[in-house]
């Protein structure tokens, strides 16, 4: 099978912090490396997962340049790009390009904004970014999103909207692949939750946190060499991990970076307020999920 021009598992960053509150350089550098050992085929930052609303802009510039630097050009990088004025998003994505970076990925503003409203915003970030554009639609997690009419329009009408970011289940991705067709990347999100079906619905690949990105890339690879059978199976063996991470984003960043830093050997995860605090009910499910998962490689 020919391999689309956008395609894989980019496990998108984590952000590590100090006890000082600061970025922690040597953490970040370690989820890029575990990333790269586990065969994925590009890396993300600055999501959800990078809880990017609570990076001030220093940083957000830091994580993108502490990244492709890491990456050194042995992976694609995408990154996404935050921010409430078209001006301030497409400065960001002109400066991921400067930097490498292979695509971005356009986050709606915070502020409440119509249909019509979003779809001249991203059209007028998409007409001034010299890169190839994703939009991320997760009306779930964000609070604002597009419907397939419009991600049909916005793409045709800008064609460097080439790829989309869509946080929903396998069943709504299938009309969405229908209403966009064969020429837009769709990327899945949720974590890895349905990924065998998510392939099957038409996605490229995923864009999940790194915590367990070794097993969803052996689950793609089997995917796409016909190997169905065993990517469910490796598939079935996870999914009672993503179920219990996957319950709201605070969750997912609270436990799945505490799985991750177990699994790179780091030390306690300091965490940024807002936050959710681990009980200790939490760790205990984590760990009961999680023991089948060993350190990485590194």
């Amino acid at each position: 099978m020919a391999e689309p021009a956008f395609y894989g598992i980019y496990p998108i960053l984590y952000a590590f912090f100090r006890a000082d509150g600061r970025l922690d350089r040597e953490a970040m550098r370690r989820q890029v490396e575990a990333c790269i050992a586990a065969r994925a085929h590009g890396i993300a930052a600055l999501g959800l997962a990078t809880e990017v609303e609570k990076l001030a802009r220093e940083e957000r510039h830091e994580i993108m340049e502490w990244c492709l630097a890491d990456v050194a050009g042995r992976l694609p990088v995408a990154i996404t790009v935050f921010g409430e004025s078209a001006r301030e998003q497409i400065d960001f994505a002109k400066a991921a390009a400067d930097l490498g970076a292979a695509w971005v990925i356009l986050q709606p503003p915070r502020r409440p904004i119509g249909e019509e409203e979003l779809v001249r915003f991203f059209g007028a970030v998409a007409d001034a970014v010299p890169l190839p554009v994703a939009i991320q639609n997760a009306p779930q997690y964000i609070g604002v999103g597009l419907s397939d009419a419009a991600l049909a329009r916005l793409c045709r009408d800008h064609p460097n909207v080439r790829l989309l970011k869509g946080e929903s289940s396998a069943l709504d991705i299938a009309a969405t692949r229908a209403a966009l067709g064969p020429e837009v990347a769709i990327f899945a999100g949720r974590g890895g939750l349905e990924l065998p079906d998510l392939l099957r619905a038409g996605c490229a690949g995923a864009i999940p946190a790194p915590e367990c990105c070794d097993v969803l890339v052996q689950i793609y690879e089997a995917f796409r060499a016909g190997r169905e059978a065993e990517a469910d199976r490796l598939y079935t063996a996870l999914l009672p991990l993503l179920v219990f991470l996957m319950h709201s984003v605070p969750r997912f960043i609270c436990y799945g970076k505490r799985l991750l830093a177990r699994r790179l050997g780091l030390g306690a995860v300091i965490d940024r307020e807002p936050c959710e605090r681990p009980s200790a009910f939490g760790l205990a499910s984590l760990q009961r999920w999680s023991r089948h998962l060993p350190p990485f490689a590194l």
